[in-house]
């Protein structure tokens, strides 16, 4: 896109606007950078690079530094804040939403290469922001959906109940119980969750049950070539690598071989620890299902209790929800509002059929 011949005030305010946020977006890499090591650390630091270049872009077209610099956006400003208190996957997140809406693609006096690196940058975010995904699923996961389960369950418990009628004692009552009766059931299913998964990920590794059996084997016939098929290896490779297997066992005596050592793959990583996938959902479905209970707690009743709760629910579903979005990628505040419809949906309908209930009784 060619560029108008002469820019104008607003064109330079709006090139001051975009050198201060790249010197932001600079400094958001080497914070985060500056908590990492190795190969993590070169590419934060090769994107903070990247981002000084773009920065003497726009200080060449201005001339120099300018007096005045305007402030850098909010989203900016609210990375740098992040980078330095929080992890850096949140930041990561949000970083990768940011990079995907890059003004350059619009911008006449951009260079082509600028736009092209930003999409490069969302995209090389997006891998980092997926390795530390990678490194809080199971236990993180059992986390979030426990918070947020507890939170939806006891509300729409107390609500369904306090819509009876009933005394306030029976409606906290309602609520430990179900408080204890939800996380009970959380912490055993999610431990026989992962305790499985990582069971049947174990049952698909490889094996040494049949080494012993190797001398004894015909080499011009026998089975072993079809356990390397199994595991990927062409036909006439299996058959090559079963004839030597034999001879060497023939050759060393019983016992293992040249056959590929097995390797014991540690699961753990992608699937997560049970016992504290199960301790960490037990606590955080307790977390969650607590706040509702909160206000029949201190000694409220009727319509200011389950007015309370609603609110404090609200806005435990908006950080669970938000939290979720940026751990996905996606817009955190599409996905809070969504969680808080989903959440306030589910109290809506259990509080209809309460008064449906509490009518029919009386």
């Amino acid at each position: 896109m060619s560029a108008p011949a002469v820019p104008t005030a607003r064109d330079r305010r709006r090139w001051a606007r975009y050198l201060v946020n790249e010197r932001a977006e600079a400094r958001v890499y080497r914070e985060l950078a500056s908590r990492r090591e190795g190969e993590e650390r070169d590419i934060l630091l090769a994107l903070a690079e990247a981002e000084g270049r773009h920065e003497a872009h726009w200080l060449a077209l201005l001339g120099g530094e300018p007096v005045r610099l305007p402030r850098p956006d909010a989203r900016t400003v609210l990375l740098g804040s992040m980078a330095k208190r929080f992890g850096s996957i949140f930041v990561l997140a949000l970083a990768q939403n940011a990079e995907a809406r890059s003004p350059y693609d619009d911008e006449p006096f951009a260079a082509p290469a600028m736009a092209a690196d930003e999409k490069i940058h969302h995209e090389v975010v997006r891998g980092l922001a997926a390795r530390g995904r990678r490194r809080l699923s199971g236990t993180f996961r059992a986390a979030v959906f426990g918070a947020n389960d507890g939170l939806v369950s006891n509300l729409a418990l107390v609500m369904g109940i306090g819509a009876t009628g009933v005394a306030p004692q029976f409606v906290l009552f309602s609520g430990i119980a179900g408080l204890l009766a939800g996380a009970l059931s959380m912490g055993a299913g999610e431990f026989v969750s992962v305790r499985s998964q990582r069971e049947l990920l174990a049952a698909t590794e490889p094996s040494d049950f049949a080494d012993g059996a190797i001398p004894h084997l015909d080499i011009d016939a026998n089975e072993l070539a079809l356990v390397y098929r199994t595991r990927g290896m062409p036909e006439d490779e299996a058959t090559a690598r079963a004839r030597r297997a034999v001879e060497s066992a023939r050759a060393l005596g019983e016992g293992r071989t040249d056959t590929s050592p097995v390797k014991v793959v540690d699961h753990s990583e992608v699937v997560g620890s049970d016992w504290s996938a199960a301790l960490s959902s037990f606590l955080f479905f307790a977390s969650g299902a607590i706040i509702p209970v909160l206000p029949w707690i201190f000694g409220l009743s009727g319509v200011a209790a389950i007015v309370l709760a609603l609110v404090l629910v609200g806005i435990a579903l908006l950080c669970t929800g938000a939290a979720v979005g940026l751990l996905s990628g996606a817009p955190p505040l599409y996905r809070a509002l969504r969680q808080l419809a989903i959440g306030f949906g589910a109290a809506g309908v259990t509080y209809a059929l309460g008064l449906l209930f509490g009518v029919s009784l009386g």
